[in-house]
């Protein structure tokens, strides 16, 4: 585990200015984005904008590369897709990434955000990182 590399992404600024926490509960690792008003991208619903839900997603992500192994730096995104399922409302998202393939350079990752029922996401990520393992430790 990256220790280090994770408070680093919980401190970068606009992490923090979501106010993202972590948990870990044995091997799972789950991210929680407090609901805020900054968060509103369509007050008249309100539902959370597009955006905060799909930059949490990638956050989660990067979490779990660095809980998972233990890298040299923080994993940078190659290229993400994000499908929305449903608005985001205005309460806590709530979110889970799989790592289903973590290589020398690239790891592969999906990760689901959800609000009352893990079942029901309102977004989910697919998305190619790159990565730089430890020297100390052999990648896969």
């Amino acid at each position: 585990m990256s220790k280090a590399l994770i408070e680093t992404l919980l401190a970068a600024p606009y992490v923090a200015r979501f106010g993202v926490r972590l948990e870990q509960k044995g091997d799972e690792l789950t991210g929680i984005l407090p609901y805020s008003e900054i968060l509103v991208g369509n007050p008249l619903i309100p539902a959370l904008h597009g955006g905060a839900i799909g930059a949490f997603l990638e956050i989660v992500a990067s979490a779990s590369l660095l809980a998972g192994q233990s890298l040299e730096r923080l994993p940078r995104p190659i290229d993400v897709a994000i499908d929305y399922l449903r608005p985001g409302r205005a309460a806590d998202v709530y979110a889970r990434a799989i790592v289903n393939r973590s290589g020398r350079r690239v790891a592969n990752v999906r990760a689901e955000a959800w609000q009352g029922r893990s079942g029901a996401p309102v977004a989910t990520l697919h998305g190619h990182f790159l990565i730089t393992p430890s020297r100390s430790e052999p990648a896969d």
